[in-house]
């Protein structure tokens, strides 16, 4: 009776201990998914930003007039 009393306790025992380390294993795998898409937001804010930046560049570039050219003294 005592041997059927703790196989019981230690099948018992064994189970919460089961659960415990899924509810673990699972925290962690939620931070680390939640740490990497943390990641990629910043990563396209930047990225982005940057692509902002370079179009604007390049759209001052086609609109700003040509300068001038300035005749010579010289040549008349």
């Amino acid at each position: 009776m005592f041997t059927m009393i703790s196989d019981q306790a230690r099948q018992k025992a064994e189970k919460s201990f089961k659960q415990e380390e899924r509810a673990r294993d699972g925290r962690a795998a939620m931070s680390e998914y939640e740490a990497q898409a943390l990641a990629v937001r910043a990563k396209t804010t930047r990225l982005k930003a940057l692509r902002l930046t370079k179009e604007a560049e390049a759209q001052n570039k086609e609109t700003a007039p040509a300068p001038a050219k300035r005749r010579s003294a010289r040549g008349k």
